[in-house]
């Protein structure tokens, strides 16, 4: 365990979104998702809901503000407008990590099973609520304010001292 990490955060999780890059996309879908049929690269968290899951890689992962939906849901089968409340939480946690409004793209079943298959990784959760499925893109993060006067190179690490 590290200190300061949700414990969610597995190591597999942790290098996956450190592994990313800006515009990749990563899924996150309850338990009913065939993510195994359509990733190589499953993290399955079984006794996590999606909510709580989201919460968690959100409050490491920037979403993307160079597309117009950073976040994407899986439509109800027939009934493309209902935002079911597992999704409606889901979205209300992305948007509170992002501190804006978020643009959610709803995506038909099948349609959002073939964007899958390109996605970066799939988290598979224990969530029981249907339609508890996502695909976020990853963002950049901003470049860091230094002090005034600074010289300091961002890119070269500080030696270790004990």
């Amino acid at each position: 365990m590290l200190k300061g990490l949700n414990p969610l955060l597995t190591p597999d999780l942790l290098h996956a979104l450190a592994a990313m890059g800006h515009g990749d996309t990563i899924a996150i879908v309850d338990r009913n998702f065939p993510a195994y049929s359509l990733s190589d690269r499953v993290i399955h968290l079984a006794a996590a809901g999606v909510v709580e899951t989201g919460e968690a890689i959100f409050s490491l992962l920037p979403l993307d503000t160079f597309v117009a939906s950073p976040l994407a849901r899986m439509e109800i089968v027939g009934d493309r407008d209902t935002i079911p409340d597992v999704q409606a939480e889901f979205i209300r946690a992305a948007s509170r990590s992002a501190d804006r409004s978020l643009d959610v793209e709803p995506i038909e079943r099948h349609a959002f099973y073939s964007r899958t298959k390109g996605a970066f990784a799939v988290v598979k959760t224990g969530e029981t609520r249907p339609y508890g499925c996502f695909l976020a893109v990853k963002g950049v993060l901003p470049e860091p304010v230094r002090p005034s006067g600074s010289s300091a190179n961002p890119s070269t690490p500080t030696p270790y001292r004990s």
